[in-house]
């Protein structure tokens, strides 16, 4: 009975203790269902699920739009203000028949008539009557290098990732077939996608059951890059999703319609590989041919050059720009051809940037830099295939599509820059392409490149008998051009630099020395061991082995100075000196030379870029581009150019040189971005002189940079920008090389009385050492010279100071001798030509007299009477109260009373060197005052000798005006009143 009482209990304790652990944990599942239905806002419910993980499709889309919006690195330098919908112009895209494939292969794609009509990727897939239903559509877009084939893919990702393209298609998987060809283990389709898209790894799509595969679009770019084989025996077949096999086997089977049969596929690839995928499997073929008209150039200009930036300047500068570009492709220029390819508008888009819109705020770019990016865009990763026909990319140095670029293209080019040649005919195309016999695999490299590649880099020459020479311009041959004649010298400064261009004493002592230092690690190591038996000496002969290497290393090394002395050479060419600056010639290549064309002073073109693009490839940042390009300059080879060209430019610049040869230089070292070079070279200049060179935005900035990179203690004697066209923004931009003059010319500009704020900062900053500034023929008015003048009580470096045309004005005169005392290093002050009467004049005399160091006052063509002339010599005597002795000069005209003007050279001088560009009216008014005076002050002398001096005065100042009424007026350079 106990017991039984007993198990009942127990029987009770279990239960309980079930019902209790059934009650928590009741309870606790309903507190987290309440506190996940209170998340949600579902307060009323006492059950809530949980909440559902968002759709895959719409992860894809938004991951999709975040990698496919993402700009290169060489994008970024148009500003930021673009994004990819926004750059974005459609290049003409055109529908060809497979039977009219082939042809494409022969001709170059410019020449080739468009039959067809052109159409959109999205109009590619509809659905057509030759394909079976049921089945997706295989879309075969190619296209020559440059044509714009990877932008239109992201293009088009984008606007399915928006919804605004390809709208019938719930999936878009896109693939770089670089990447694909690289894996080297088996994975099934599904893994591929998930590998990439990892939300992808379970989507229903892709799961090969029923017909969910219609609405999936791959995408496979840069077909060539990958081994196809359609042969059944070599692939096997496959419709199994989930089944792993190598990549390309995959693919294969994804266009035999064998695996996901209803998806459709568009495959993009070279002219070359269009045949790697058998007829039977396209369904349509469709060539990117590129920017084919006008407008379309015009409209990739537009989004490229027309920043919304909120600068109403600059976009009125970008539309001048874009104006010109356009009347220069119009008139069916060589532009025009190189602007078919899209590659080539970016090419000259970035350049017209570069040379327009640079500015201390930009990041530092140059010339150099962008033609290496540009190669990088459209090269990058490319390699030549191997074989006819196995198809397989070789992932080696030496098959690197740039460095055969080099070694065909740009030993043709340095040819062209030797000899001053520009174009080439059929014939000598085949001598520098084509070679010598070549093997099969490197025959079939060479039909790969001309089909791919000849193209990109040349065109048929559209302005026939420009620099060709006569024997070669009668023959009715089709001539070849570089599409960008900067190409030339790029490709040349690149062959020369990569060292293709060696000797064949340097070829040889290469193979020598290598062949030799590999026996050499055996011979040493036999050294080793038989040097402790045997006497050292009877081994000395092996030490002759170790001669050789140092035999090529000089050999090297002097390959390397001739190459710094070519660079110097052909920047002073002495015929050349006459030209524009580079920077000039660049712009006019890209928006025409409008109005009378320029002289030509040399037989051949002018091929300066050449070693301005030597010294830039030399750049790290530059060498890391070619690196990754397969074209390696070394370290040690940088060291040794640069070691020779620094004597050279030394050398050379012991020389005077033309305003447009210094420019040439400047330019040089700011696209070297060698500080410690730019230095050294700069320390043997103490002039720099660029008169009459069209200053731009860019040309400042290189001026400021190249000076920025010397020691603070580094001072130049003098540097001249008349006739300069500066303005107050350039001003802004030369603030840095100002710092570093003593005697600062910039007459014959533009500077306005806004100008005189900075120029009074400039004379305050206590780094700044200026002792001459020169301002004549600038409009800076009594406002601005009153700005200026501000300076004075507080500057201590200024010695000489010309306000001469400047718009000074009476009032300018008066507030100029009341800053006089406050200023005691002044010693020449020039303020002729601005319109200040008697009484202005006598004052600013009298202020003169009274400092302490001025010594020379110019008031010539200024209205003064007789009167006032006579009272300012008068005025310029000491007084007999001052005790001083000393006389302060007045230039006010070539006669003094009745007796000639000691100063009358410098006078007639500065009225003949700027006569042209002032106001005729009144410097012939001036001119006969002058005359008058000299007559009458002839016949007041008793000395035959003094009559005759005065004659040869007048006869002075008489040419001068037979000068002005002779010449017909031409534009003036400076300020005119």
């Amino acid at each position: 009975m106990s017991c039984r009482i007993r198990a009942h209990r127990t029987h009770l304790c279990d239960v309980s203790r079930q019902l209790s652990q059934l009650l928590s944990a009741w309870s606790w599942r309903r507190r987290v269902d309440v506190s996940l239905c209170s998340a949600t806002g579902l307060h009323l419910r006492t059950y809530c699920s949980t909440s559902s993980e968002p759709d895959p499709l719409q992860v894809h889309r938004r991951k999709l739009f975040l990698w496919f919006s993402h700009l290169p690195q060489e994008e970024k330098q148009f500003g930021g203000y673009f994004s990819p919908e926004t750059m974005h112009v459609d290049p003409l895209i055109v529908e060809r028949k497979a039977e009219e494939r082939a042809g494409l292969l022969s001709l170059p794609l410019q020449t080739q008539p468009l039959s067809s009509s052109s159409v959109s990727v999205e109009q590619l897939f509809e659905t057509t009557d030759t394909w079976n239903e049921g089945r997706g559509v295989n879309v075969l877009l190619y296209g020559a290098v440059g044509t714009g084939k990877s932008t239109v893919v992201r293009k088009l990702v984008l606007d399915w990732c928006t919804g605004t393209g390809l709208t019938h298609f719930k999936l878009l998987v896109p693939f770089s077939c670089e990447d694909l060809s690289e894996l080297s283990k088996v994975a099934s389709l599904r893994d591929l996608v998930s590998r990439k898209y990892l939300h992808l790894r379970k989507h229903p799509l892709l799961s090969g059951e029923g017909n969910q595969a219609k609405d999936v679009l791959f995408l496979f770019n840069g077909m060539e890059k990958m081994k196809l084989d359609f042969r059944i025996g070599s692939t096997e077949l496959c419709s199994d999703p989930n089944e792993a096999l190598p990549p390309n086997v995959v693919v294969v089977n994804l266009l035999r319609k064998y695996l996901l049969p209803e998806a459709s596929i568009l495959v993009t690839t070279r002219l070359s590989a269009m045949d790697r995928i058998p007829q039977k499997y396209v369904s349509r073929y469709a060539q990117i041919c590129g920017f084919n008209d006008p407008g379309r150039q015009r409209a990739y200009f537009t989004s490229r050059l027309l920043q919304q930036s909120g600068e109403t300047a600059r976009d009125h500068e970008a539309q001048a720009l874009i104006e010109l570009l356009y009347l220069n492709l119009q008139r069916e220029s060589q532009l025009a051809a190189a602007c078919f390819l899209p590659s080539y508008c970016w090419l000259t888009c970035a350049t017209l940037h570069f040379l327009h819109f640079t500015d201390a705020k930009a990041p530092i770019r140059t010339l150099t830099g962008i033609y290496t990016s540009f190669l990088r865009l459209n090269f990058g990763g490319e390699v030549l295939g191997t074989g006819a026909g196995t198809n397989v990319p070789i992932q080696g140095h030496n098959n690197s599509l740039m460095l055969y670029v080099v070694r065909t293209v740009g030993k043709m080019a340095f040819e062209g820059v030797t000899y001053k040649r520009t174009s080439f005919s059929e014939k000598e195309l085949e001598q520098w392409i084509g070679g010598k016999t070549k093997t099969d695999e490197e025959l079939h490299q060479l039909a790969m490149f001309r089909t791919d590649v000849l193209d990109f880099f040349l065109a048929p020459c559209v302005e026939s008998g420009k620099h060709f020479p006569e024997a070669l311009s009668e023959n009715n041959e089709q001539r070849y051009v570089f599409a960008v004649p900067a190409m030339q010298e790029y490709l040349a400064a690149l062959y020369v630099v990569l060292g293709e261009n060696k000797s064949a004493l340097e070829k040889l002592s290469k193979r020598m020395s290598v062949a030799i230092g590999q026996a050499g690690e055996d011979v040493n190591a036999l050294f080793g061991i038989l040097s402790k038996f045997i006497p050292l000496r009877i081994f000395a002969v092996f030490n002759l082995l170790k001669l050789f290497p140092k035999l090529y290393e000089k050999i090297s090394s002097h390959n390397k100075g001739s190459i710094a002395r070519t660079m110097a050479t052909e920047m002073f060419r002495t015929e050349d000196s006459y030209n524009e600056d580079v920077l000039d010639q660049v712009e006019q290549s890209l928006l025409g030379v409008h109005g009378p064309q320029p002289q030509q002073h040399s037989e051949g073109p002018p091929f300066e870029l050449y070693p301005i693009f030597m010294g830039g490839l030399l750049h790290y940042g530059n060498r890391v581009l070619l690196q990754q390009l397969g074209c390696s300059i070394q370290s040690t080879t940088v060291v040794q150019i640069t070691r020779a060209l620094r004597k050279h430019l030394v050398r050379e610049l012991s020389k005077p040189q033309p305003p447009e040869e210094v420019m040439d230089l400047l330019v040089l070292l700011y696209e070297f971005q060698n500080p410690r070079l730019t230095a050294e070279v700069l320390a043997s200049m103490r002039t720099i002189r660029l008169t009459n060179i069209r200053m731009t935005s860019l040309k400042c900035f290189v001026l400021s940079s190249v000076l920025s990179c010397t020691p603070t203690s580094y001072h130049l004697e003098e540097l001249d920008l008349s006739s300069c066209l500066l303005t107050h923004d350039l001003l802004q931009t030369l603030w840095p090389a100002f710092r570093h003059t003593h005697n600062l010319n910039l007459q014959f500009n533009s500077l306005g009385p806004e100008s005189c704020i900075l120029l009074r900062d400039l004379l305050l900053d206590p780094k700044s050492s200026v002792r001459s500034l020169q301002l004549c023929d600038n409009p800076l008015l009594e406002s601005g010279a009153c700005t200026l003048l501000e300076a004075l009580p507080e500057n201590q470096s200024l010695r000489h100071l010309s306000l001469m045309h400047t718009g000074l004005g009476d009032l300018g005169a008066l507030q100029l001798a009341e800053r006089l005392q406050q200023h005691s290093g002044l010693q020449e002050l020039n303020v002729a030509y601005n319109n200040i009467g008697d009484n202005a004049a006598l004052a600013l005399v009298d202020a003169c007299r009274e400092h302490p160091s001025i010594h020379t006052v110019h008031l010539y063509l200024n209205p003064l009477s007789d009167v006032g002339k006579q009272s300012l010599y008068v005025r310029g005597v000491p007084s007999s109260d001052s005790g001083s002795g000393r006389r302060v000069k007045v230039l006010a005209s070539v006669t003094e009373g009745s007796d000639l003007s000691e100063d009358w050279h410098p006078i007639l001088r500065v009225i003949r060197e700027n006569a042209l560009s002032w106001d005729r009216q009144r410097v012939q008014q001036q001119l006969k005052v002058f005359l008058r005076d000299l007559e009458w002050g002839r016949q007041q002398q008793q000395s035959l000798w003094k009559r005759l001096h005065f004659r040869r005065v007048e006869k002075g100042v008489r040419q001068t005006l037979e000068l002005l009424e002779k010449d017909p007026p031409t534009p003036p350079t400076g300020y005119r009143m």
